[in-house]
């Protein structure tokens, strides 16, 4: 039966893991893309579009598979008649993800157990709605309800984290805490960076007009991110070269780009590369982990990044070689300060391999210091968590293993996290009744519980008390 209490637990093992253990477990999101004034603000959605088609690329890449025309995706279509392009479109997805999750969205947040189709869509558009304005499922209110812990945003080193602070005093239920993003300092080439080099002067209070005032501001914000609860950094590395230099290097790139100078690749490469290096160590010294996201291809559809700009569900997957240079930074750092905890994701799941070899190169100190990032994006399928899941367990210690994360934007997407346990106990089941694992509950029940949340909790070491 369709999302019946037992999908995905194909084994009597599986389905006793994840009823006696893994279901109740509380949640920490520890990579996602929320906006905390959101959170904060906690308003009621409008309606069922609202939650759950605005700004989700994963739906509108099917829809456009499926014909619906632009103007019911992101253009001026009625809020109701986009609800039915997608609803139109959810019963040809099955075998996708979106088709499960569209249907546990129902019923765990709504309580609606009808397929979503054109026939059924008028009800459940009302049905929904209705509870939509309740404050039980206000921005918190679903939150609360999916036994979240813990949020980690993701957040530009000049933000002031107003909401963050705001939230800490008026939020007990769970606790939202910043993530260090500095993209836009790494992207010296990009149209706005002497733009945003002035939005970092005003949030530091430091005057930055040279490569080292650069690296003190930033140090500045690192400290002002680490008294807020930050624990974590992330970086988006969707081409990753290595080209060492010396300061005096970084200092004429940076005084070159500020001039109004055109960068050669080679300049724009090393200047990356110092600037990551003094990062890395910056987050080595707050016993932060790191995070980089490699090999996404963006903005593939020139007309269509024109019209709607990034993130509109135009991106691939990048397979340019990865390990040479990765090694070269892992390798640096590890020279110098020493590497800080890390966790490896990659778009395309073929660097898994390599990956997971380099990263037994690093490893000490603490359990699991470097990760293999759960499947993300692309791989959040049943088939590619089961990929990741399996090759870390061939490779490394899956009992290390932090666990899920949703990557997303919406409040409704905490049952990636039941569906991913699901997938998790079902892996683990299958051992079990091969004859891989012992049929021992005790082990593999704790296991169970400590991918799901116990070592995500021990792992990052948020603030006690926080």
């Amino acid at each position: 039966m369709f999302l019946n209490d037992d999908f995905l637990l194909t084994t009597d093992t599986a389905r006793l893991l994840f009823h006696q253990h893994a279901k109740a477990m509380p949640i920490i999101d520890y990579h996602c893309h929320l906006d905390p004034k959101e959170i904060y603000e906690d308003r009621a959605f409008s309606n069922l579009t609202e939650a759950w088609l605005y700004g989700d690329h994963y739906k509108w890449r099917l829809m456009r598979a499926n014909g619906v025309p632009e103007s019911h995706i992101t253009g001026d279509a009625s809020d109701y008649d986009k609800f039915l392009a997608w609803a139109r479109t959810v019963p040809q997805a099955v075998g996708n993800p979106l088709y499960s999750w569209t249907h546990l969205e129902l019923r765990r947040f709504f309580g609606i157990h009808e397929l979503l189709n054109e026939t059924s869509a008028p009800a459940i558009w009302e049905e929904v709605n209705r509870k939509l304005a309740e404050p039980a499922f206000s921005r918190r209110g679903l939150i609360r309800s999916s036994r979240v812990k813990t949020i980690c945003t993701t957040d530009d080193p000049a933000d002031t984290l107003e909401y963050h602070r705001l939230l800490k005093d008026s939020e007990t239920a769970f606790k939202v805490f910043p993530t260090f993003r500095p993209d836009k300092a790494l992207n010296i080439d990009a149209e706005g960076f002497p733009a945003w080099i002035k939005r970092l002067e005003e949030a530091s209070g430091l005057s930055v007009v040279s490569y080292a005032s650069l690296l003190d501001a930033l140090r500045n914000r690192v400290e002002f991110f680490h008294e807020n609860g930050c624990r974590l950094s992330d970086h988006a590395l969707d081409v990753l070269r290595y080209r060492a230099g010396e300061p005096a290097d970084a200092e004429a790139i940076f005084a070159k780009r500020l001039e109004g100078g055109i960068l050669s690749p080679e300049e724009i490469t090393l200047y990356r590369t110092e600037l990551l290096s003094a990062l890395i160590g910056f987050y080595h010294d707050k016993g932060w982990t790191m995070q980089l996201h490699l090999h996404a291809f963006r903005n593939n559809n020139t007309p269509m990044f024109r019209k709607l700009g990034p993130d509109t569900g135009y991106d691939g997957l990048n397979d340019l070689p990865l390990t040479e240079a990765l090694s070269k930074l892992l390798d640096r750092a590890e020279c110098g300060t020493g590497l800080p905890k890390t966790i490896l994701y990659s778009l395309n799941p073929g660097d898994y391999p390599a990956l997971l070899a380099l990263m037994g190169c690093y490893q000490k100190d603490t359990p699991g210091k470097l990760q293999l990032g759960s499947g993300w994006w692309y791989n959040d399928t049943r088939s590619g968590m089961r990929e990741q899941l399996t090759l870390l367990a061939d490779n490394s210690l899956l009992g290390n293993f932090v666990g899920m994360l949703t990557d997303s934007r919406s409040f409704l997407s905490y049952t990636r996290h039941e569906y991913f346990r699901r997938v998790l106990c079902g892996l683990i089941g299958e051992l079990a009744e091969r004859g891989e694992a012992p049929d021992d509950e005790v082990l593999l029940g704790q296991l169970v519980e400590n991918i799901a949340y116990n070592n995500a909790a021990g792992f990052f070491g948020f603030p006690a008390g926080e």
